[in-house]
């Protein structure tokens, strides 16, 4: 605990209370830290109180970091909780942000077509095939940690458009936004693992969640209940999941803090880039 009594006067006034201590017409005290030489203490004023030289000894606690939340389940559950904040409440209890867009509705309130949902579909697979392509050459050591996951969409949606073509359908190029998400995604693998690994994350994990209930309710509306091979895993799903959060995680443990906050803060563009194509369902 601190003291503010005068080392050279703190024995006299427990004797004798009622003791005075000269005026000082420049009075200041030196704060000494309990490890600082005295010879380096640092002077300051104390308005308002008895103008006497004083001697303060103290220890600072230090402070404990500051907690992320979900940051005690792993860096995983950090992702998780800042994607589920970017959803709207029409589509997730923990959303945060207003509708704003069509596809930000609850899915139940879309009016899909066809034409637009092979335009999705087109685009998905472009992103697919570019994140694979990235996993499998692994610019970065740590991407070669997520080959092979069970997770990877692109052989399937091959297979869902080829059904379309026997369908009759004409499969469409893929439009503006499947090529710039493709573009940047490239591009980010190449410079910069933190960010990359953010949009595998909410891309592979989305997919598996909301774009699950996403695929059902369109088959509904304007497919006579297809389930395409798109929304098909070859195992267990929800082990598939666990597999990847512990290479999520392991990967993780590396980076520090900064690099940490740096993928967190990603999120919000992958939303934005995955909105883009999820609207041309409705297109």
């Amino acid at each position: 605990m601190a003291s503010l009594t005068p080392i050279s006067q703190s024995h006299s006034l427990l004797k004798n209370p009622n003791l005075t201590t000269p005026q000082s017409p420049n009075f200041c005290s030196s704060f000494i830290p309990k490890d600082l030489p005295y010879s380096k203490a640092q002077s300051f004023k104390l308005p308002g109180m008895a103008s006497r030289n004083v001697v303060v000894s103290a220890t600072t606690a230090e402070k404990p970091r500051k907690r992320y939340p979900g940051e005690a389940k792993g860096f995983v559950e950090e992702m998780r909780f800042v994607a589920m904040k970017l959803h709207t409440r029409e589509q997730a209890k923990e959303g945060e942000k207003e509708v704003k867009e069509p596809e930000e509705r609850a899915v139940g309130k879309w009016e899909p077509r066809v034409d637009g949902y092979l335009k999705f579909l087109v685009d998905s697979k472009l992103v697919y095939d570019t994140l694979e392509g990235i996993i499998d050459k692994a610019a970065f050591p740590s991407y070669a940690e997520f080959r092979n996951t069970g997770l990877e969409r692109s052989e399937k949606l091959a297979k869902d458009l080829q059904w379309f073509k026997e369908q009759g359908y004409a499969i469409p190029e893929p439009s503006s936004p499947g090529v710039t998400y493709a573009v940047y995604l490239k591009e980010l693998s190449e410079k910069d693992p933190q960010a990359f690994i953010c949009h595998f994350y909410n891309i592979y994990f989305a997919h598996s969640a909301g774009g699950r209930m996403i695929g059902k309710k369109v088959a509904e509306k304007i497919l006579n209940n297809k389930e395409l091979e798109f929304y098909k895993w070859d195992g267990d799903l929800s082990q598939l999941l666990q597999n990847v959060r512990d290479k999520l995680n392991k990967v993780a443990e590396s980076w520090t803090r900064d690099e940490k906050n740096h993928c967190l803060e990603e999120t919000e563009k992958s939303f934005k880039y995955s909105g883009e194509i999820l609207r041309l369902i409705l297109s």
